[in-house]
Formats: structure tokens, C-alpha cells, sequence
């Protein structure tokens, strides 16, 4: 009876068993054997239908899966499967950002208006200020698509001068902030003594990040924008040139590879500095630290520290910037340095060593081409690998340095236009650059993807595509005086040109007060002729990018020029061959007046030149859309005023553009109808006020490029066997002698 008893009671433990299996109650562990399958969109138990909205499951099976598999993921992945979305770090321009915002005004950003009583820093001043004055400013938040703080995020080190205290607070209650969608925040410093961590302080939610010093395993791909690290004296607008004045062949200098800067004894960053002495050898290798800085160094001093010292005082660090080929770039305490744009200015072939930063705007910069990218567990090795480097290479090296730094770095300016850019990109993805556009002249900055992505439209790539610009221009004719003679300058100035093989077409653009002539008014040519009256009647119209310009070229002409066809034909073909200059016959130059100390203006006839007048004059039709929309209305609005400088003005957008002199041909001086009456608006030349007008316009541009972007250049083509004494019968353009 007894074994009847036992044999009952476990039988109906076994029953209990079994239907708390089956109901859930007690769970089995499941072999974790690896399969075909994604374990993060792999959810254990039966494969119910998905119901649109329905619940998702949560396993923890997964999470346990995770945790015992860190060690065979990346940090970057690690990061992305611990990090919920809603703390934002695992934002993604599709995940975080309201394209909707974008689609009603296109790429507008608005700053917030600043509080009182709040101190800004020098630095984050001109990031706002920047930002005000370029195209994609608004002042209306309801236009805009991207909302910048007036609250200063520079510095949230808490033991800086600069750091704002209570900002979570502030932001929070910011009535745009709707958790950070659609808004950008700028960062240089983060983190304090000892760790300097990359945490703000504040919560950033959905806010994209643009921040120097930026971990790989922190940077979210395609939302945040890695910055360089800038001093406060970092120019606002305009910027230096570069320091390679001129290619030197071989390219090395003095020194192999150098470097200058603090020690540090203790606490994060300090092993690769502990460790340069290894690789110096005071000959080409001069690799330099000191242990002298803070307050209480020499609590702490080694037994290297004063050999270090009295070594670190034995060199100028600017001599060994400009005589060195290679300059090592070790992390600091943070990732980034100011010894990268240092270099990178100095044409020194920067040598990164600094494991895990995310380089400045890696998202749209090739930096093999400008950089050698190091292991700082390799440091050893950095000096045999830089002397392998050929000298071709170098050269190359070098070359793309100096146009990184003057495209994207130069300035507080173009730092924060190239981060407005990157995001614009990013929003508006069919009319985004490619990687050429942002890796060659003249860069991002000034190939704008809204006039068109193919890159044959524009004209500095024509050389590397391997073809050449459309063999036709068209004639534009600035015509301002009424037409009551058929002996008028501008007739015979447009039977000229239309004689031209060249020219497709004539566009007179009619900007006179009087109303437009009959059709039958106009002489007859081969070529169309299309009257178009000018827009608002300003001197700006003639630069606008009119639908009806066919050709890549455009001969711009005022009326009362005075050319030849074979004048005509030839300037354009010396065109073909520079197409990204503007091409002519009247020349200015520009000077500094050191009494003054202003820039000044003048016509004299002289051994150089730095422009060449729009009034004849050839270049490419994209600089009618740069001038149209990259340049602010005020300077536009200051030429219509004046009626005034539009030449000048111009000849300043292409030379900031090619970093270029434009190109005279010929030694023609007078190219202007001398009999045109005094009455007309084209007797401007010979206003005393109007020379008065030139000189201010000049410093008012200068102010706002933030440097004179003219280059000087004594260069002048003229025809082959041009005035040589040959017979006529040889040569090509034998009429521009007897001119």
C-alpha cells in the first residue's frame, strides 16, 4: 500500500512538471549554438504572425546573449546594442531628425536669440556670428530646418573659466528644444581632470553633435559631425594661406619628422608623450617634451624630466614646423590636438597618433591623402615607415595639406560652413557632392550641388574628366543708353561678335529706362539675338544665371566696347585652356596703401595686374550662379546702389574660388568708345566720384572675404609670332597688330 502511496506522489510530481513546462513556469536554457540566424532580430518561442503595432517581446535571452558576447563585437556595436534610442545614442538622420522641417524652405538654420546675462565665449561668438551671416541663416524659426544654440557649449570642462553652469535647466526649458530633434550642438572641450570624458554634462537627446576630440566608439556615423580642435585666436573670417609658397623638388626639409609639447606624468594620455625619447635622436628625429606646466609639475617631476626640460628650450617650434616634412600629432589629454591644424597650415605631413578619434569631417575628407595615420602601439615604427614614404608621395601629401587647410580649416568660418554643408547633404541626399568634389580644388565650399551634380557642368574638373568645355560662348551686352542710331557703339560691337565661329548666340540684356526696342531695330546676323530686359533695372542682373545661356562660356561686354571678331576668337580660345579664370583685355590692379592703411585701386598701366574687367571679358556661366546666390545680398545690394563694382566684385568671387590671377591677352589699352555722350549712364568713367566709389568697394569686399583674395600676375598671352618679324601671311590672328 505504502509503494502504491510513493509511486502515486511521483507521478503526479512528474504531471506537475510537465504542465509547468508546458505553461511556462519553469524554463530550460537553450543551447547557445551560433546558426545562420541575426541574434538581434532572432526572438526564441513560437512564430506568431507580426500585427502591425503590436507589442514587440522582450527576451532577455538576448540581452544575456549580448553581455557573454562582447568580446567578439566591435565598441561600436557593443554601444549601439546596450544604448536604448530614446537616450539618443543610437541616433541616425532618419531615426532623429524631422525631414518635414526641410521641405517647405529648404536648408535654413535659425540660432536662438541670446539671453540676458548669459557670458558666451569669444570663440562660440564667431561660430554664431558665422552662421548669421552666411546663406542658410534665418531669423524666423518657423523657416528653419536646423536651430543652434545662443547657450555656450564650447567648454564643459567644469574646471574651465568658460564653463556654464546649470545648462541642463536652461535647455530643457527652451521652447524649440522638443528634446533636441533638428537642433546642433558645438562642442571643443568635455570632461574634466582625470578622465576627461567625452559626457557634456547634459543630456543632448536627439541634438546631433558636432565636436572635437570625438571617440570612433562615441561618434554616431552619419548624424554627428567630428570637428578639429581651434584655439580662441582662430581667425573668425578669411584665414592665412598656407605656408608652401612654392614645390620643392625632393620635398624634404631639414627635419624628418619633429614634435613639441607637453608631458604629461600622470593620468590619461600621458604613455605615448612618456614614450617619444625612445624615437628621438636629435638629428633629423626631433621629437621634444616638457614636463613644465601646471602649477605643482614638479611634485610630480621624473628622473627625465630636467634633461627634457633643457632639450624642449634648445628649439624655436616654429623654425621646426616650417623645416620638416612630417609632424607628429600624439594625442593630448583629449583625442585632438592643436598641433593638426597647426601642421596641416605649415604644410607639415601631419603623423596621427591617437587610437580611436574620429577625424575632423572624416565623413566627407579622404584623410590618406593628406595625412599617414599611426598606431600609438607601434610608435617605434613611425620613423622607419615616414622615411619609406617616396618623395612623389610627399609632394602629393604636402599639396593636399595646404588645400585641406585653406578649403575647410582656415577659419571659424569655413569650419562651420563645411559642418551646415555636411548635414545639408545629408537632408537633401539627391543633391549631395561626391567624394571628388569635396577631395580636390576648389572644394565643397564652393561647388554648390543645387546648380548641378554632374561635374562636367563645372568648370575645374573639365582636366580631370578628360574632356573639354562646350567649343561656343554666348555674348552678354550690358546695354544701358537708349537706341537712336544704327552707328550706335553697341551695333557695331554686336555684329562683331556674332561674326564670331564661336559664338552660338547674343543675349542684350536691357537695363535702359526707355522701353525696348522694335525687332527689326537690331542688325541681322547668322546667330540668334535674344533682348531681355534686365530685372529691377540693377547692375547685378547682367550676372544672373539667365535659363537662356546655353554655353558653358560667357563673353560679358559693355556697350561701348570695342573688339574685334578676331579678338573675340582668340580670347576665347585662350579660355579653353582656362576655364576656371576670367579671360580679357581691360586690366586693374589693387595695392596697399600703408599711409592709409587700406587697400587702394588703380588703372595705371603697370608691369602686373591682379583683375580683369567684366566690361570684355570671358569666364564660365557657374560664377553667374556663385555670384547669384553664395554672396550676401548686402554687397549686391551696395553694387545696384553705386551702379558700381559689379567688375570688381566678380573678379574677387573667381579669384577666392581659384585662388587664382585671371588672364590678360593682348596689349590693348583702350577698349572703350571714346565718342559716347556724356550723357549717358556709360560716361561713368569719367566721373571723378566713380574712382572714389572703386576705392571703398575694395575694402568693403576685402571686410567681408575676411582677406584679398587677388592675386597679382604679370602673365599676358598673346597670338603666336604676335608682333614678330614674319610675314603677315603666317599668322592666324594677324588683324589684333594692326588694332
Amino acid at each position: 500500500m505504502q509503494a502504491k502511496k510513493r509511486y502515486l506522489i511521483l507521478f503526479s510530481a512528474g504531471a506537475c512538471l510537465i504542465l509547468l513546462f508546458c505553461f511556462g513556469g519553469i524554463q530550460v536554457p537553450l543551447s547557445r549554438r551560433r546558426d545562420d540566424r541575426s541574434h538581434t532580430g532572432y526572438h526564441p518561442g513560437p512564430r506568431w504572425r507580426r500585427i502591425p503595432g503590436a507589442l514587440q517581446p522582450f527576451s532577455a535571452w538576448e540581452r544575456d546573449w549580448s553581455d557573454d558576447h562582447n568580446g567578439h563585437i566591435s565598441p561600436r556595436q557593443k554601444r549601439d546594442a546596450n544604448s536604448g534610442v530614446n537616450s539618443g545614442k543610437r541616433c541616425r538622420m532618419d531615426s532623429c531628425f524631422d525631414f518635414s522641417l526641410c521641405e517647405r524652405n529648404g536648408f535654413k538654420v535659425y540660432v536662438y536669440p541670446q539671453q540676458k546675462g548669459e557670458k558666451m565665449s569669444e570663440s562660440y561668438q564667431n561660430i554664431l556670428s558665422s552662421i548669421e551671416g552666411s546663406r542658410f541663416f534665418t531669423p524666423d524659426p518657423g523657416q528653419a530646418c536646423l536651430f543652434v544654440l545662443s547657450l555656450d557649449t564650447l567648454d564643459r570642462d567644469q574646471l574651465s573659466p568658460q564653463y556654464v553652469h546649470n545648462l541642463k535647466a536652461k535647455i530643457q526649458s527652451l521652447p524649440l528644444w522638443n528634446g533636441g530633434k533638428n537642433h546642433i550642438i558645438f562642442n571643443l572641450y568635455s570632461g574634466t581632470w582625470p578622465d576627461y570624458t567625452e559626457d557634456l554634462g547634459f543630456d543632448i537627446g536627439l541634438a546631433m553633435l558636432a565636436k572635437a576630440s570625438i571617440s570612433t566608439e562615441n561618434f554616431r556615423p552619419n548624424f554627428d559631425v567630428s570637428i578639429p580642435l581651434f584655439s580662441k585666436d582662430h581667425p573668425r573670417t578669411g584665414g592665412e594661406r598656407g605656408y608652401l609658397k612654392h614645390n620643392t623638388i625632393p620635398p624634404y626639409r631639414k627635419y624628418m619628422l619633429v614634435f613639441k609639447g607637453k608631458r604629461y606624468l600622470t593620468g590619461i594620455g600621458s604613455d605615448t608623450r612618456n614614450a617619444l625619447y625612445h624615437v628621438h635622436n636629435s638629428e633629423d628625429v626631433v621629437l621634444l617634451t616638457t614636463c613644465k606646466h601646471g602649477k605643482d609639475w614638479q611634485k610630480h617631476k621624473d628622473a627625465r624630466c630636467d634633461k627634457d626640460n633643457a632639450e624642449y628650450d634648445k628649439y624655436d617650434y616654429r623654425e621646426m614646423l616650417y623645416n620638416s616634412t612630417f609632424c607628429l600629432v600624439p594625442r593630448g589629454r583629449r583625442l585632438g590636438s592643436f598641433r593638426f591644424l597647426e601642421a596641416l597650415q605649415a604644410a607639415c605631413v601631419p603623423v596621427m597618433l591617437s587610437n580611436g578619434w574620429e577625424l575632423p569631417f572624416s565623413e566627407i575628407i579622404d584623410w590618406n591623402t593628406a595625412a599617414v595615420i599611426g598606431d600609438e602601439r607601434l610608435l617605434l615604427q613611425i620613423p622607419s615607415t615616414v622615411r619609406c614614404i617616396h618623395q612623389d608621395k610627399i609632394l602629393s601629401l604636402r599639396q593636399q595639406t595646404q588645400f585641406l587647410w585653406e578649403a575647410y580649416f582656415n577659419s571659424v568660418e569655413k569650419i562651420v560652413l563645411t559642418t551646415l554643408e555636411i548635414i545639408q547633404d545629408r537632408v537633401l541626399q539627391h543633391t549631395s557632392r561626391s567624394n571628388l568634389m569635396w577631395n580636390s580644388l576648389p572644394g565643397g565650399l564652393f561647388t554648390l550641388p543645387q546648380y548641378s551634380t554632374y561635374l562636367r557642368d563645372f568648370p575645374f574638373y573639365y582636366a580631370k574628366l578628360g574632356i573639354k568645355p562646350y567649343s561656343k560662348f554666348t555674348a552678354i551686352i550690358h546695354v544701358v543708353t537708349p537706341l537712336v542710331s544704327q552707328s550706335q557703339p553697341v551695333m557695331k560691337l554686336l555684329v562683331a561678335v556674332a561674326k564670331s565661329q564661336y559664338c552660338a548666340q547674343v543675349i542684350v540684356l536691357w537695363n535702359c529706362d526707355k522701353p525696348l526696342p522694335a525687332k527689326h531695330r537690331w542688325p541681322a546676323t547668322s546667330v540668334p539675338v535674344i533682348v531681355i530686359e534686365g530685372e529691377s533695372k540693377v547692375i547685378s542682373s547682367r550676372f544672373l544665371p539667365y535659363d537662356t545661356i546655353p554655353t558653358d562660356a560667357v563673353l560679358s561686354l559693355d556697350e561701348d566696347t570695342v573688339l574685334s571678331t578676331t579678338e573675340v576668337d582668340f580670347a576665347f580660345t585662350v579660355w579653353q585652356s582656362f576655364p576656371d579664370r576670367i579671360v580679357g583685355y581691360p586690366a586693374r590692379s589693387h595695392f596697399w596703401d600703408s599711409n592709409k592703411e587700406r587697400w587702394g585701386y588703380t588703372s595705371k598701366w603697370t608691369n602686373d595686374y591682379s583683375m580683369v574687367l567684366t566690361g570684355a571679358a570671358i569666364y564660365h556661366k557657374y560664377y553667374h550662379y556663385l555670384y547669384t546666390t553664395y554672396l550676401p545680398d548686402s554687397l549686391k545690394t551696395m553694387v545696384d546702389q553705386m551702379s558700381n563694382c559689379e567688375d570688381i566684385l566678380m573678379n574677387f568671387l573667381v579669384s577666392s574660388v581659384s585662388k587664382l590671377p585671371p588672364i590678360k591677352v593682348t596689349q590693348k589699352k583702350q577698349y572703350k568708345e571714346t565718342m559716347m555722350g556724356q550723357s549717358s549712364r556709360a560716361s561713368r568713367w569719367a566721373d571723378p566720384d566713380h574712382f572714389a566709389q572703386r576705392q571703398t568697394c575694395m575694402n568693403k569686399f576685402a571686410s567681408w572675404f575676411g582677406t584679398m583674395p587677388l592675386v597679382h600676375s604679370q602673365m599676358r598671352l598673346d597670338p603666336v609670332l604676335f608682333k614678330d618679324q614674319v610675314s603677315i601671311l603666317r599668322k592666324k590672328y594677324r588683324d589684333i597688330e594692326r588694332l
